[in-house]
């Protein structure tokens, strides 16, 4: 099924609306605990790790009632309008800091952040669904999926610049205040796109999906030794790996920008930008080498050179060198993203090739599952990024220590260089190339005919 430039803008939409909550968990919300909400560097570990963990038990949950409820508008569709809104309301909750004890703030924030998990999760777990029932073409599905992480990273241009800007302009001196109206107006604009993505797909595919128990689902899961590779080889998930790379990474850029660097305030939002462009050109030269070269040659090997140049980065950027500190985390950042287009297509994949080996198909606890470990990998990554920072002697808002400054700058490079090259090891097993799936297409074709 062939999909129209409006539909790949709109399926891209609900992942803009997404990634504005995640690139701010990445990114932004390690830091804004710490240096604005004021919580202890130990505690945001704690928090964000446990927290995570509760929101990655129920992604397996919400993917089986997916599959089990189906409306006049499809199966996963009708959950982006459903919401839509609380997942706006929830992103400005998040980022309201009272002014109480600090044990009432540590509850408050608790409460909100597990909140807009919850929500997380009813809203992405159908999204993501999504893209095996829109098309059919494992060209096309590369193709949204290429539409929709430009757009990701478009989310990500706005939470990394629009959002600090925002937040000192609408402050006015108070940066809590800042933040919370900037987030607000991201929920908003959140909520606007999922609405526009529910209006603009349709589901064409509808695979029959037996009645099954959980554990006869879970049974069939352990079969597919594809899917394992992508979510669930325990400690070597690909997804999990990927996750605490990125966010350990992602959420030490802030203090690498700041503290390590000595730039202030001031040198967050353009070294976060340097990224983020990094990935938006990541996914249009994802598309075009996909092209002419095996898909997932290309993933093994993009991770792999991040990992070398991550490495390269701790040897050879010292904290005077900014300038080559900015050409190293926009190297990192391209090489890193050119997987993403490939990943998110592959778990799509891989449920076609477990109904291939076993006759049954599990969709939405296959899709659950994924982001169980991607959820379990941020939980990880948030409790050692916390559990570092205070092991290292990290002080908020002021002169780091030497040891501090170490362990930033060993969390920007270093550490996520281990998660990556695993990650290329580990998809050598990983076999569903675009010849290896059209054999499964076409033998699947003929037993459902």
């Amino acid at each position: 099924m062939k999909l129209s430039v409006v539909e790949k803008i709109g399926f891209g939409a609900g992942d803009m609306a997404i990634n504005v909550v995640i690139i701010s968990m990445q990114l932004l919300l390690a830091y804004f605990y710490t240096d604005i909400y004021g919580l202890r560097a130990a505690d945001v570990g704690v928090l964000l790790m446990v927290v995570r963990m509760i929101d990655a038990i129920i992604d397996p949950a919400m993917g089986m009632l997916t599959d089990k409820i189906t409306t006049r508008h499809g199966r996963y569709r009708p959950w982006l309008l459903w919401f839509a809104l609380p997942f706006g309301f929830a992103v400005y909750l998040m980022f309201i800091t009272p002014d109480v004890a600090y044990t009432a703030k540590l509850a408050w924030a608790y409460f909100t952040y597990i909140l807009m998990t919850l929500v997380y999760t009813a809203i992405t777990i159908p999204y993501i669904s999504l893209i095996g029932v829109i098309t059919d073409d494992p060209a096309e599905r590369l193709s949204a999926n290429g539409y929709r992480f430009v757009m990701t990273k478009i989310a990500a241009f706005l939470v990394t610049i629009v959002v600090p800007f925002l937040a000192v302009w609408l402050g006015q001196g108070n940066k809590a205040l800042g933040y919370q109206l900037a987030m607000g107006l991201m929920g908003v604009m959140g909520t606007g796109l999922f609405i526009f993505c529910f209006m603009t797909t349709r589901e064409y595919c509808e695979p029959e999906l037996p009645s099954l128990t959980i554990r006869k689902q879970f049974a069939i899961l352990r079969r597919n030794d594809q899917w394992l590779i992508l979510g669930a080889v325990i400690l070597g998930a690909v997804i999990m790996l990927l996750m605490c790379g990125y966010v350990i990474r992602g959420s030490v850029a802030t203090y690498y920008a700041k503290y390590y660097l000595g730039g202030g305030d001031g040198l967050i939002s353009p070294f976060l930008t340097t990224g983020v462009v990094a990935s938006i050109l990541a996914m249009v030269a994802a598309t075009w080498v996909t092209r002419f070269r095996d898909k997932i040659v290309m993933f093994r090997y993009t991770q792999l050179i991040t990992c070398a140049q991550s490495i390269a980065m701790y040897f050879f950027v010292g904290q005077q060198d900014v300038m080559l500190a900015f050409i190293f985390f926009f190297l990192i950042n391209f090489f890193c993203d050119m997987q993403l287009p490939v990943f998110w297509s592959s778990i799509a994949e891989a449920v076609d090739y477990g109904e291939q080996k076993t006759g049954l198909r599990v969709s939405g606890l296959a899709f659950g599952g994924i982001l169980f470990f991607q959820k379990f990998g941020m939980g990880i990554a948030g409790g050692v990024l916390g559990f570092l920072l205070s092991h290292f002697g990290y002080q908020a808002d002021v002169q780091q220590s030497a040891s501090s400054l170490t362990g930033i700058a060993l969390m920007m490079t270093i550490i996520p260089s281990l998660f990556h090259l695993a990650i290329g090891l580990l998809m050598k097993k990983y076999r569903i190339n675009n010849a290896f799936y059209r054999d499964i297409q076409a033998e699947l074709a003929l037993r459902r005919a």
